[in-house]
């Protein structure tokens, strides 16, 4: 069984430790882990790990966040895989620092890069890990505070709260969404 997951970032280096690319960082936690390396492919970066007999396909689109889901579709097409296999991992301001939430399915709560894969994959139901970057940004700064860099506070708790991700990744692909929900969620 073939799964893609998707972490969601913008590419290049000005980007690398900013809250918007959170999805970068659980992908590239979860290769180190297997000691995968990313190549550079079509529409991103790919590394591929197997867990527990399933092949796990780590995607960082290099699309930048708001076209998202052309590297999503492109990859899912090539592999030939579903999208309850998909698993898109992104920030979410509507969560504080370091919550995390699987859904199913569900809006793009104003997130671009959720628009454009709904856009591109013409659906809302593919599943999302969320990572809660928290709201601390006054009206009007909602793009400087996604694309700011992480406080000192939030860099401290990080290595804990990519082990959970790691952790949610590794159950999605073995024992499915509905568990791993049930399991996993606000923890």
């Amino acid at each position: 069984m073939k799964y893609l997951v998707v972490g969601l970032g913008n590419p290049g280096y000005k980007y690398e430790e900013t809250r918007h690319n959170i999805g970068f960082k659980v992908v590239e936690a979860l290769a180190k882990e297997y000691d995968a390396s990313f190549s550079t492919e079509r529409l991103g970066e790919l590394a591929t790990v197997k867990h527990k007999g399933r092949t796990v396909l780590l995607l960082k689109p290099n699309t930048f966040m708001n076209l998202s889901g052309k590297a999503v579709n492109y990859w899912m097409q090539q592999e030939k895989i579903p999208v309850d296999r998909i698993l898109i991992i992104t920030d979410d301001i509507a969560l504080p620092f370091g919550k995390l939430r699987m859904k199913g399915k569900g809006s793009d709560g104003g997130h671009n890069g959720l628009k454009d894969i709904i856009a591109v994959l013409n659906s809302k139901e593919y599943p999302r890990l969320r990572f809660g970057v928290g709201s601390d940004f006054s009206k009007g700064r909602q793009v400087d505070y996604v694309l700011g860099e992480w406080s000192e506070d939030e860099k401290s708790a990080m290595a804990e709260r990519l082990e959970v991700c790691k952790e949610f990744i590794k159950s999605f692909v073995t024992i499915g969404i509905e568990r791993t929900m049930n399991f996993w969620n606000n923890k």
